[in-house]
């Protein structure tokens, strides 16, 4: 147990330093609030009408399978690296994970997650 004893100390350090730093911006910070401060600023231009109106779902599901899909590719470049020292096994393995991902897309479509109406 007296080798973890370094992350210990490393770990409460850090936790330390952040209560350090968010007491100190509490107890240095401005506290002036005004309109301009508290108007919503968005992408560099003032918005136009209501700032909390309801979003259609599909916007974060389709953000949601891209990131799923996307990480699930981001395998296939370390595979890509060593396909040479892992012969036909490696071959066979990566193949039978590319079919689960495609089977994967062909339900995600199927169910008309990726249709907008």
């Amino acid at each position: 147990m007296i080798e973890y004893v370094p992350i210990l100390v490393m770990m409460v350090l850090a936790l330390l330093i952040a209560l350090i730093i968010v007491g100190a911006s509490h107890v240095l910070g401005n506290r002036i609030s005004g309109k301009t401060k508290l108007s919503t600023y968005e992408c560099g231009m003032q918005t136009i009408g209501p700032t909390r109106i309801r979003i259609n779902i599909r916007y974060y599901i389709v953000a949601m399978l891209f990131l799923i899909f996307d990480i699930e590719i981001m395998f296939l470049y370390p595979w890509a690296v060593v396909t040479g020292k892992l012969g036909l096994f490696g071959f066979i393995e990566m193949l039978i994970f590319v079919v689960i991902l495609f089977i994967g897309y062909i339900y995600v479509w199927r169910k008309g997650a990726l249709e907008w109406e």
